[in-house]
């Protein structure tokens, strides 16, 4: 996947997962963006873990694990700021 394509997943599945979360209002798109990505490390991370394939490309796969991952970073981020 080129660097475009990860920016445009990463924008699109870290906009999601703020949204989902309910801190799209404390994200600007840079972190929105970073969350996607590592979202996208993370989800595809466990997916091979569970044996479905990784992301690759623009997809809906591929948008539909890094938003998972990027809630579950979400979220371990929202459990160690309390």
């Amino acid at each position: 996947m080129g660097i475009i394509s990860w920016l445009i997943v990463g924008a699109l599945a870290g906009w999601i997962a703020s949204r989902i979360m309910k801190k799209d209002a404390q994200m600007g798109a840079v972190a929105n963006i970073v969350t996607g990505i590592v979202g996208g490390g993370i989800g595809g991370w466990i997916a091979s873990a569970l044996g479905m394939s990784k992301a690759s490309g623009i997809n809906i796969y591929s948008i539909f694990i890094s938003v998972v991952g990027a809630v579950i970073l979400l979220a371990i981020l929202n459990a160690i700021k309390k």
